[in-house]
């Protein structure tokens, strides 16, 4: 299940909530431990975001692969299709692109499933700066895709949670042998 969630303390996303930006956070329960550097691999790999990747190659000329997006989950990379790494700390990363930040988290465990993972995904959307510096209001386009951003966030989010979920049935079939 995906469920809107407040953003949790500390987190890399927290400070575009406290300057009044909009933004979002959904997070999902998954039942095994997972790492930072796996849940964003299994992100950006979902045959869903793939059509985003292969959408920004297209029409932007900015292609990335399997093994970019494995890259950048292992902090080898700093950026990634359209996006570049604003900052990263050990179970978080953010990823800009103009106005928009994409934000991965992982947090270990929770009170009623110990050996669980929260996987949260969020976006903070900056408005453009007036030329007097002050930030305008979001627009009519942002208004207008609110909906669909949601419907989209939270189809990524679980496009992710099932990616990994068979990703480990595949290795413990592999660890059994095949059978």
């Amino acid at each position: 299940m995906i469920r809107v969630s407040e953003v949790p303390p500390g987190s890399l996303l927290g400070h575009y909530i406290a300057s009044g930006v909009y933004a979002d956070c959904y997070v999902t329960e998954f039942p095994a431990l997972v790492s930072h550097a796996q849940f964003v691999e299994a992100f950006y790999t979902t045959a869903l975001f793939k059509l985003e990747r292969l959408l920004l190659g297209l029409f932007l000329s900015l292609p990335s692969t399997d093994a970019q997006a494995r890259q950048l989950a292992e902090g080898q990379r700093s950026s990634f299709a359209a996006w570049t790494v604003e900052s990263r700390a050990e179970n978080q990363i953010v990823l800009a692109t103009g106005r928009t930040r994409s934000w991965l988290m992982v947090v270990a465990g929770s009170s009623e499933l110990p050996a669980s993972t929260q996987l949260f995904f969020g976006s903070a959307v900056v408005p453009p700066r007036s030329s007097s510096g002050d930030r305008n209001s979001m627009g009519l386009v942002f208004t207008a895709l609110l909906g669909f951003h949601k419907t989209y966030s939270r189809a990524l989010l679980r496009s992710a949670r099932a990616r990994l979920s068979r990703q480990i049935k595949e290795a413990a079939h592999s660890r059994r042998g095949g059978v």
